[in-house]
């Protein structure tokens, strides 16, 4: 028999630990994370009195005789309340037996407006969206360099924009100047915009940052920043079999557009990359904006994942 409950307070330890041995489970299975980065954080912080308070956790529990204990988790962000966003997992080898079921029912009953996020693009998940009437509407695609069976093309070389220098970001000094642009550069954006000093905190405390890895670009007459360019470095996972380089967010402030801004900061956090030795590098980019595309499949990267959105 499944049971649905959603964690109230402070979760148990039994809880939190069975949570986070779910979705690495999930991850060795399918080779893909089933939920976001911030999530991620989120999963990660459960039990320790961390994470963001606008999120809530759903298990599902087969509660037989010779149940498996935790068979499914949802995670329900309400940061938005009028754009609740729901993630989640299910054991693998529970798979087509009514748990996933069990688990949308439940958020949109919490949440009749929740949209859900699939990681992977699974054909199961799309059956799961129209069982409460979601329809595809969002991808958003992964792209790598190389691409698949390829070897990496050469990178081309830097040229800075006339009038621009590309320094790292100096903690503590920046921060502010890289939340202003990088709002006017995402105000359309439903997770990337409204971005907060303390946001940017919370990315300067993760173990993979290094402000050597934060390119910003200033205009050298008026000292204003221009844009930026914020990479990352995976550590090996059940999901990152070797070190994997990310082009994690490159934003140019709405102003300064036409300037060549925006190719030159990616490559200098390629070369960056490069540098270190990393082979791969990855990057995400909505799959309905072309111009980013062409330029990122000018540069060697080609599409090898998608994350679909479903919504009412």
């Amino acid at each position: 028999m499944l049971t649905s409950r959603w964690i109230a307070g402070a979760p148990s330890e039994a809880d939190a630990d069975a949570v986070r041995a779910l979705v690495d489970a999930v991850a060795t299975a399918d080779g893909v994370d089933a939920y976001a980065e911030p999530a991620r954080r989120d999963i990660a912080a459960l039990g320790t009195g961390g994470g963001r308070p606008t999120t809530r956790h759903l298990l599902v529990h087969d509660d037989s005789s010779d149940g498996g204990g935790l068979v499914g988790h949802a995670l329900l962000d309400t940061e938005h309340p009028d754009d609740p966003v729901a993630e989640l997992a299910v054991v693998p080898a529970r798979r087509r037996e009514g748990v996933g079921a069990a688990l949308v029912d439940a958020v949109v009953e919490e949440a009749p407006a929740a949209r859900f996020w699939a990681h992977g693009d699974h054909p199961g998940a799309a059956r799961l969206a129209a069982r409460v009437g979601r329809r595809r509407v969002r991808e958003l695609w992964r792209m790598r360099r190389p691409a698949p069976g390829h070897e990496a093309p050469p990178l081309p070389e830097l040229v800075v924009p006339a009038g621009v220098a590309i320094h790292p970001l100096r903690v503590g000094r920046d921060e502010d100047a890289v939340v202003a642009v990088n709002n006017r550069a995402f105000s359309w954006h439903p997770e990337q915009g409204g971005w907060t000093t303390a946001a940017v905190a919370e990315i300067e405390a993760e173990p993979w940052f290094d402000a050597a890895g934060v390119l910003l670009a200033w205009d050298t007459a008026t000292e204003e920043l221009l844009g930026f360019h914020f990479t990352k470095v995976h550590a090996v996972s059940a999901t990152v079999p070797e070190p994997l380089g990310e082009v994690y967010v490159v934003g140019v402030d709405p102003s300064a557009q036409g300037r060549g801004l925006g190719k030159a900061l990616t490559l200098a956090g390629l070369h960056h990359l490069a540098g270190l030795g990393l082979r791969t590098t990855i990057l995400y980019v909505e799959g309905d904006n072309a111009a980013a595309i062409a330029t990122y499949r000018g540069l060697g990267f080609e599409r090898d994942a998608v994350d679909v959105s479903y919504q009412r």
